[in-house]
């Protein structure tokens, strides 16, 4: 069977890459494991992804975003980073941007369920559910992929979005910084009795992470890190347990606190492909970075990184190139590297620095936190980065 490009995987990420170029006209394939039915109409897996305004303006000119209901969009107008017990917080607000807000909640689940009704009527590009990639290989002028069914495709361009631990991009030969923090996050939904006031608080205490970000109705997205060894004892508190140890942890913020929805665990491991391309082959999404999920920028990265792959083979279409070759793919990969670089490993930094006990660590975090509001070019450039307003 004969593509144009093949995308492997229908997560967000290739979901999206494959509506950003439907309206070239050409044929594209996704592959996906997941039968049908899950795409129509994803899980809830409680992820609540913070996306910046550069996903919020990519989403809408994709057709995306007005195919999410208002109601399960909630707004982040102001941003705390606490360290500790301190009372100190290096503060964010929309008003210092210039915008109406910092940045959207949406689940993860509503985003999925949009990209994939984003392709409806477009006969251009279909989806293979319920298949797996049993060996893909490119020559100087096709790609092929062979399915476990024993089907066979061709294209001039294979796209890899099938996660941070891709089997695609492994057997193309691209190998994978990989960095395992021995972390843990949980993460879940709750109920506050006192109102949020949209704003989004990230705590760093010693032995773990809190996130608390707000979600209309006045519940909350909690997203806990904290050693691996550790997650087996919170996952099996009950859930009034639960709930008075994140209402301890907030010092009673947000008053009491109930569990809306059940605990949800993933493993943290962060990584970064060494290339982004290969012959007649690139990788989106997670299989091109993976991020520890403490600034927020893993779907957003995805999603900017899909959008920069499709620029650069619209242009190549546009002057008669060939989308498989070279060139686009090597400008689509220096771009999205020199924005993923910094993020990556400014990011990992963090992690580390926060994680740590030793008194330099903890004087650091004090003095980071201090000079971040001081010395202004800095809060705006992390203001910048957080919301991506300026890329929008």
């Amino acid at each position: 069977m004969k593509q144009d490009i093949i995308v492997i995987g229908a997560g967000p990420a290739g979901l999206s890459f494959a509506r950003d170029m439907a309206e070239t006209g050409l044929k594209i394939t996704l592959i996906e494991k997941q039968p049908e039915i899950v795409l129509a109409d994803p899980p809830y897996d409680g992820r609540e992804i913070a996306l910046t305004h550069l996903s919020y303006k990519i989403m809408n000119d994709l057709g995306m975003w007005d195919l999410i209901a208002k109601d399960d969009i909630s707004l982040i107008k102001t941003a705390k980073v606490m360290n500790g017990h301190s009372p100190y917080a290096l503060s964010f607000d929309h008003t210092e941007a210039g915008e109406n807000n910092l940045g959207f909640m949406i689940s993860n689940n509503r985003i999925r369920k949009a990209a994939y009704e984003s392709l409806k009527g477009y006969d251009n590009i279909q989806i293979l559910c319920e298949k797996e990639v049993a060996s893909l290989g490119t020559d100087s002028g096709l790609g092929w992929v062979e399915l476990k069914d024993g089907a066979r495709l061709e294209a001039p361009l294979i796209v890899a979005a099938d996660s941070r631990f891709s089997t695609t991009r492994r057997m193309m030969g691209i190998s994978t910084s990989m960095l395992d923090f021995g972390r843990t996050c949980v993460v879940c939904t709750m109920s506050a009795e006192l109102p949020h006031d949209d704003t989004a608080y990230e705590c760093f205490h010693f032995d773990r992470t809190l996130a608390v970000l707000p979600l209309n109705n006045n519940q909350v997205s909690v997203v806990i890190t904290l050693p691996s060894e550790e997650s087996a004892t919170l996952l099996s508190m009950s859930k009034e347990d639960f709930a008075k140890d994140i209402e301890r942890r907030t010092e009673s913020r947000f008053g009491a606190m109930a569990l809306t929805s059940e605990l949800f665990p993933y493993p943290l491991v962060a990584t970064f492909a060494k290339k982004f391309h290969a012959r007649r082959f690139a990788v989106v999404g997670d299989a091109a970075v993976g991020m520890h999920p403490v600034t927020a920028h893993g779907f957003n990265l995805g999603l900017r990184g899909a959008h920069t792959l499709a620029k650069e083979l619209k242009n190549t279409l546009q002057t008669g190139g060939d989308i498989g070759s070279y060139t686009p793919l090597e400008r689509y990969s220096r771009v999205h590297v020199r924005t993923c670089t910094p993020l990556y490993h400014g990011t990992n930094i963090l992690v580390k620095l926060y994680t740590k006990d030793t008194p330099a660590a903890k004087f650091a975090r004090r003095a980071l936190l201090r000079l971040g509001n001081r010395i202004k070019p800095a809060k705006r450039l992390i203001m910048n980065q957080l919301t991506e307003n300026k890329a929008a």
